[in-house]
């Protein structure tokens, strides 16, 4: 199992819609997290930074990260909260969530 963690920004303007979102993700989107091995996701907000973390169970991450990107309905929700966000300053070219280092585990 791998632990994922990630940043991005959100739009001050759009903190409230994209709260709002969050409290009812579309079914068809979670099933496809849960098919491509993701599961403990989770978002936090702290200012304008956005933190995920999630458990990747599966063999080949981009491969099933690859299932997301195809998949309708997860399109679909991103058009809906894409433009709420943008990536953090520290973003590598192409990153839009942004992995982040990990520097403590407590198991």
């Amino acid at each position: 199992m791998e632990r994922i963690a990630q940043v991005i920004k959100v739009r001050p303007e759009k903190l409230d819609e994209y709260r709002e979102l969050h409290r009812a993700v579309p079914e068809p989107v979670l099933a496809r997290l849960r098919a491509s091995h993701i599961s403990n996701y989770s978002i936090h907000l702290l200012g304008d930074r956005l933190f995920s973390y999630f458990e990747y169970d599966g063999d080949d991450f981009a491969a099933d990260s690859a299932a997301i990107a195809r998949d309708e309905a997860s399109k679909e929700w991103w058009k809906l909260t894409d433009p709420c966000q943008e990536p953090v300053p520290e973003a590598g070219p192409g990153d839009w969530w942004t992995p982040m280092e990990q520097v403590f585990l407590m198991e």
